[in-house]
């Protein structure tokens, strides 16, 4: 069986100009990712930043994220990585205060338009937190849980989405025969898993995954990694993480953030093995003061 590692490496491989560097942004505003691949960006922010009162946590941020790849976004604690993680699906909105600046657009509409519906927007833009949260229902209940907030009453398909997700988060084998139980029950990477299928169930373009195995022993955190790897090529994802080890894993580009500004953002090898910036560098050879 491959490791996760070289199923990773064997993906980037098929990718054209894997070699080749892509971060910067061209004379038309269009990052050397967008250019390098001739893909539409799924998220293009320009400028965009966020503020906490007057504190801009995130700062003038420019960058392209591709669709059906995964990005990784690393940096130190407080830097502004999940800050921007929630701005995409405006989960910020939740906190007083919170305003932003700058552009930020998900399909070529902009995120903090008035006209945005916020429901459909965090429908089509899922989101799994760092600790598992299971709602107090049954586990049907929980993958359930959207498709019935977005309409979905018929018995047979909720069954059948319930079915399709759980399968998709590798966690169906493992429960289903126990789908009327209580999802608090389930162990601490099932219930994480749970969470993701429930993200599922609503069929997102975009998953958000705010330090997803933060929480958990390292067998279920190479569970969620697989799971990560299995998933590429579906749907966008965008993963915020501490471990450089695991960025380097499962990621095809990574943003390095550092005090709410980005200082590089690259496809993964390339920022790994040959960064650009100095302060990259110090980063990920542990040399940071």
């Amino acid at each position: 069986m491959k490791t996760t590692k070289s199923r990773n490496e064997a993906e980037r491989a098929k990718q054209p100009g894997a070699a080749r560097a892509v971060s910067g942004i061209g004379m038309r505003g269009e990052s050397a990712a967008v250019a390098e691949f001739g893909a539409t960006p799924h998220v293009r922010a320009r400028e965009f930043s966020i503020f906490y009162g007057d504190n801009e946590a995130v700062r003038k941020v420019t960058v392209d994220i591709l669709a059906r790849y995964v990005t990784a976004i690393i940096g130190p604690s407080g830097c502004g990585k999940s800050t921007f993680l929630r701005a995409i699906n405006r989960m910020n909105d939740l906190i007083p205060g919170c305003r932003t600046g700058g552009i930020l657009e998900f399909d070529g509409q902009q995120v903090y338009a008035d006209k945005i519906d916020v429901v459909v927007l965090r429908r089509r833009i899922g989101m799994v937190f760092q600790k598992p949260n299971p709602f107090p229902k049954s586990v049907f209940d929980n993958v359930a849980y959207g498709p019935r907030l977005h309409g979905t009453r018929d018995k047979g398909k909720l069954a059948e989405i319930v079915e399709r997700s759980l399968r998709r988060a590798a966690l169906w084998e493992e429960v289903k025969d126990r789908l009327s139980s209580n999802a608090l029950g389930l162990s601490g990477g099932q219930q994480q898993r749970l969470c993701l299928a429930r993200a599922l169930a609503v069929e997102p373009e975009i998953l958000l995954m705010d330090e997803p195995t933060s929480a958990l022993d390292p067998k279920a955190t190479a569970r969620i990694e697989d799971l990560i790897n299995e998933l590429r090529g579906q749907y966008t994802i965008i993963i915020v993480t501490h471990n450089m080890q695991q960025a380097a894993r499962v990621s095809d580009f990574t943003a390095f953030l550092y005090e709410g500004i980005l200082v590089e953002f690259g496809q993964t090898p390339d920022l790994f093995t040959k960064p650009s910036r100095k302060q990259t560098e110090d980063y990920i050879t542990g040399r940071f003061g």
